[in-house]
């Protein structure tokens, strides 16, 4: 992945909004960060579900993508299984996807989502579908 796709892609989805920051990507491991701040707080003021199964998601289909594009595919999530473990308020999270299975039609990741100390607040699992890329 080129940094000016990457670079697309954070100006215009979800990205962008929820401040995301890639920092590893590879097929065997892709990790990103993510604020704790307002953008991605729920009204008590910890972090939003939905802001970890976004980064959950985010981090296992960019994997998938670097997969899949080889063979001029896309990579689409069709299941995603989150299970919150720790609040946090501040500061920030990462996310750490590694893949579980990688098949010709399906792939599923593993993810773990770690404060500053690598205390687990999120653990997760993504499965993707393969498709033909045809735009």
């Amino acid at each position: 992945m080129d940094q000016q796709m990457l670079q697309d892609w954070k100006q215009r989805t979800l990205l962008g909004s929820l401040g995301i920051e890639m920092i590893e990507m590879s097929e065997e491991r892709v990790v990103a960060k993510m604020p704790v701040d307002p953008r991605t707080h729920q009204p008590y003021g910890i972090l939003h579900g939905g802001a970890s199964a976004a980064l959950a998601e985010t981090v296992a289909s960019v994997g998938s993508f670097l997969i899949a594009s080889k063979n001029n595919s896309i990579a689409v999530g069709v299941d995603l299984s989150i299970t919150h473990l720790k609040s946090k308020r501040h500061g920030w999270v990462t996310g750490v996807a590694t893949p579980r299975k990688i098949g010709r039609n399906i792939h599923v990741w593993d993810i773990e989502i770690l404060d500053e100390q690598n205390d687990q607040i999120a653990v997760a699992r993504l499965t993707s579908m393969i498709k033909a890329n045809k735009g």
